[in-house]
C-alpha cells in the first residue's frame, strides 16, 4: 500500500464513519414518530419502485425539465459502478473491472461511463440555465434553497468534468486500453500539445478532486434538501399513493383505543414515520404547489411548504432533543421553548390547512410519491377533535350533519320528493314484497336536496327506467355517510354517520350501488371497507357506459346539432379513481356528432372546482375563486357545452359560469343521455 493509499484509506474511513453518523440520527429521528407498517404488498410496492423510482415516470409528467433531471438519476445510478472502482481504485490504484469482467462486458461498461458522464452534464448545464435565467414561477412562490440548488448542481457538473479530464488523462498514457473510449477519442485532440507527464498529473489531480468530491457530497446530502437523492427510492417503495391499497382513502382511525390520547396530529410524533421520511425525500421541486388550485388562486397553502415545514419542526425539535440527552436529560429553559412549540400553529397555520380543497394533485404530481394531503389531513383531525378550532361556516354544515343526516337543514321525509310520479320502489318495499332490485340507486345528499342536482337525478333514473334496469332508492331510510365531516377533520361525527349507512345497507344485503355523487362513490367504495362495508360501487358514468354498450338505452336515431363539449374531471372521480374514458365515451357514444374538446388542464392534470375538502361550505374570501379560475379554463375551449359528472362541480362550475356572463350550458352526463333517450 503507498503512501496515497494511506492516506485515501484515512480521508475514506472518516467520510464513512460520518455518513454513518448521520444516518443514524436521521433513522433515530423518524422513530419519533408513530410507527406504521409498510411493507405489505411487496408485489405492488416494487412496481411502484421500478416505474415510479427508477424509470421515473412521474418526473417525465414535465416532458423536457423532467427528463433532465431523469437523465440526471440516470446517470448516477450507471456511474455508480465507477464510483465503486474509484473507490477501490484509492486503497488498490491498480484496480478497474476489467480485472473482474470480460472484455465482452468491460467494453460497454467503459462506454457507459463515458456517454453517461456527457448525459449528466448536459443535462445539469442546463437545470443551471433554467434555475439562473428562466427561473419558472414553483422556484421562486416559495422562499425555497435556490442558493444550494446552484451549489449542488455545480457540484455535479464538476464531478462529470473531472471524470473525463482522468479519462482523457488515462488515455494519453502509453499503451493506454480505448475500449469503448468514444467520449475521450472526441475529447482528445483538444489536449493534442499536453505531455504524457503532464496529462497524468491531470488525471491523478482530477482522480482525488472527484473521489473527495464524492464523500463530501455523500456528507452533505444528509443535512440538506438533496438528501432526497439517497431517500426517495425508499420513499417511492414505502409509499401508498399509488398502490397498494385503497388509493386516496384517509388512514383509518381507532376512536376507541384505550391509550388514546390524540386524535390527529399537532406536532411531529403525532404524525407516522412514513410523514417523516415525506420531508426527508422531498426535492422541494414544487410541482405539488404548482398543481395547487388553492395556491394557483392566491391563497396561502403551498403543499410543498407543509412537507418543508414538517422537516424543518422535525430537525429543530429533534436537535435539542438531542441535545437534552447529551447533557443529561434536563432541558435548559431555552431547549424546553422550542420542545413547547408545535408543528400545527409555529409552523403551519389553520389558513393554510383550511385553504385545501383535498383534489390530491399535489400528490398525483409528486415525482417521488410524497403524500401532502395525509399531513394536512392528520392536522385538521387535531383542529378539529382535539381542539374544535374550525372556520365558523363549517358549523352549520356540521350541525345539519349531526342532527338531520344532511349537511344541509332539510327534513328526512324530503328525500324522495324528487320521485314523485315516477313509481321508482323504495328499499322498504321490494322487502317488503320479497323482491331485490339489481342495484341500489345511491342519490345523495344534493341529489336529495339541491334543486339543480335533482334534475340530475331524475335524468339518471329516466335512464335506469329507459334501460329497464330493475333499480330501488332508500329514500328517507338514506342518509350522509359523513365524508363531509370526515375531510373537515370530524372523524367522530363520520364515523357515527358511516356506521349508520353501512348498518342499513347491511340490512339489505346489498352488493351493488350505483352513484352520481364522485364523492359518495368514493367514500362507499373505498373507505366503507375500514368500516365493514363492503360493495360493488359503481359511478353513474360508467354504469351508463356499460348499459350504452349493451344497446340497452333507447337513444334517438337523429343525429341533431354538431355540438363542442369540453369535460370537466372531477377530482374524486378522476386522482381518487382514474376514472377519465367512462365520462368522455358516454359523451361519444350519446353524441355521435360531438366534438369533445379538452381544456388546458385535463385528466389528471385537471384544475379542481374548488367545492372538496369542505370547501363547499366555505367562504372563498382570499385570492381569485377556483370555481372561476377552473370555468374560465373551460369556457376557453369555445365549447357551446360543458359536461360534468359530479353535483359539486356541477354547482361550482355552473356558478362560475354565470358569473362569467356566459349563457354556455352546464349538464351532467346523464342529463346528456336522457336528453337523447328516444
Amino acid at each position: 500500500m503507498t503512501l496515497s493509499n494511506l492516506v485515501f484509506l484515512l480521508i475514506f474511513a472518516g467520510g464513512l464513519s460520518a455518513f454513518a453518523v448521520q444516518a443514524q440520527r436521521l433513522v433515530r429521528w423518524l422513530k419519533l414518530a408513530k410507527d406504521e407498517v409498510r411493507t405489505d404488498h411487496p408485489d405492488v410496492r416494487t412496481k411502484n419502485f421500478l416505474l415510479i423510482g427508477l424509470a421515473q415516470t412521474k418526473i417525465l409528467r414535465d416532458p423536457l425539465g423532467g427528463m433532465m433531471h431523469a437523465l440526471v438519476f440516470w446517470g448516477f445510478c450507471v456511474l455508480g459502478l465507477g464510483t465503486v472502482e474509484i473507490m477501490i481504485q484509492g486503497l488498490y490504484t491498480p484496480f478497474t473491472w476489467d480485472v473482474i469482467l470480460p472484455r465482452l462486458l468491460y467494453v460497454p461498461y467503459v462506454f457507459s461511463q463515458e456517454i453517461f458522464a456527457v448525459f449528466v452534464l448536459m443535462p445539469v448545464g442546463y437545470l443551471l440555465y433554467r434555475r439562473l435565467v428562466i427561473r419558472p414561477a414553483r422556484f421562486t412562490v416559495d422562499a425555497v434553497h435556490s442558493g444550494e440548488a446552484v451549489l449542488i448542481l455545480s457540484v455535479i457538473a464538476g464531478l462529470m468534468l473531472t471524470l473525463l479530464l482522468l479519462f482523457v488523462g488515462d488515455a494519453k498514457q502509453p499503451g493506454a486500453d480505448m475500449g469503448g473510449r468514444v467520449i475521450t477519442s472526441m475529447l482528445l485532440p483538444l489536449f493534442s500539445g499536453m505531455s504524457a507527464e503532464t496529462a497524468h498529473v491531470m488525471a491523478r489531480v482530477s482522480w482525488w478532486i472527484h473521489a473527495l468530491g464524492i464523500l463530501w457530497f455523500l456528507n452533505h446530502l444528509p443535512k440538506s434538501k438533496h438528501l432526497h437523492v439517497l431517500s426517495s427510492l425508499i420513499n417511492v417503495w414505502f409509499s401508498n399513493t399509488s398502490g397498494p391499497g385503497r388509493v386516496g382513502a384517509m388512514r383509518p382511525m381507532d376512536l376507541e383505543a384505550e391509550d388514546a390520547e390524540q386524535f390527529g396530529a399537532s406536532d411531529v410524533e403525532h404524525l407516522t414515520w412514513k410523514n417523516l421520511l415525506d420531508g426527508y425525500s422531498c426535492t422541494e421541486c414544487g410541482r405539488c404547489t404548482a398543481a395547487c388550485p388553492a395556491n394557483i388562486t392566491g391563497k396561502a397553502l403551498s403543499p410543498r411548504m407543509i412537507v418543508v415545514k414538517t422537516r424543518a419542526r422535525l430537525t429543530e425539535k429533534a436537535t435539542v432533543l438531542d441535545a437534552v440527552a447529551a447533557g443529561g436529560g434536563t432541558a435548559t429553559e431555552e431547549q424546553q421553548a422550542v420542545l413547547d412549540k408545535k408543528l400545527l400553529d409555529n409552523w403551519i397555520t389553520e389558513e393554510e390547512l383550511w385553504a385545501c380543497t383535498s383534489c390530491r394533485a399535489c400528490v398525483q404530481e409528486c415525482p417521488v410519491s410524497i403524500d401532502q394531503l395525509d399531513i394536512i389531513n392528520e392536522l385538521r383531525r387535531d383542529l378539529m377533535l382535539m381542539e374544535s378550532r374550525f372556520p365558523e361556516e363549517l358549523q352549520p354544515a356540521l350541525t345539519s350533519l349531526e342532527r338531520n343526516g344532511s349537511p344541509w337543514a332539510f327534513s328526512a321525509s324530503d328525500r324522495e320528493q324528487w320521485a314523485e310520479g315516477m313509481n321508482i320502489p323504495t328499499m322498504a318495499e321490494m322487502a317488503a314484497a320479497g323482491e331485490k332490485p339489481d342495484i341500489l340507486f345511491w342519490v345523495g345528499c344534493m341529489g336529495s336536496f339541491d334543486d339543480r342536482a335533482k334534475k340530475i337525478t331524475v335524468a339518471f333514473a329516466r335512464i335506469l327506467q329507459a334501460a329497464n334496469v330493475k333499480f330501488a332508492i332508500l329514500g328517507q331510510e338514506e342518509t350522509c355517510h359523513g365524508d363531509p365531516a370526515r375531510r373537515m377533520g370530524n372523524e367522530y361525527l363520520y364515523q357515527m354517520l358511516a356506521k349508520g349507512v353501512i348498518e342499513t345497507l347491511n340490512g339489505y344485503e346489498l352488493k351493488t350501488i350505483v352513484t352520481f355523487c364522485p364523492h359518495c362513490f368514493h367514500q362507499m367504495g373505498k373507505e366503507f371497507p375500514d368500516l365493514g362495508g363492503h360493495y360493488e360501487v359503481i359511478h353513474h358514468t360508467e354504469y351508463i357506459e356499460r348499459l350504452l354498450n349493451d344497446g340497452r338505452v333507447p337513444l334517438d336515431t337523429e343525429h341533431g346539432k354538431r355540438l363542442k363539449v369540453a369535460y370537466h374531471d372531477s377530482c374524486y372521480l378522476g386522482r381518487y379513481n382514474e376514472i377519465y374514458d367512462a365520462p368522455r365515451n358516454t359523451l361519444k357514444k350519446a353524441l355521435p356528432i360531438v366534438e369533445l374538446v379538452e381544456p388546458a388542464r385535463t385528466k389528471s392534470r385537471g384544475l379542481c372546482c374548488g367545492a372538496g375538502g369542505g370547501r363547499m361550505w366555505m367562504e372563498e374570501n382570499v385570492g381569485k375563486r377556483v370555481n372561476v379560475e377552473r370555468s374560465e379554463e373551460l369556457l376557453a375551449t369555445g365549447a357551446d357545452q360543458i359536461a360534468v359528472a359530479c353535483p359539486f362541480c356541477m354547482t361550482m362550475i355552473t356558478d362560475g359560469v354565470t358569473g362569467a356572463g356566459s349563457e354556455v350550458p352546464v349538464l351532467d352526463i346523464s342529463e346528456v343521455v336522457a336528453a337523447r333517450l328516444s
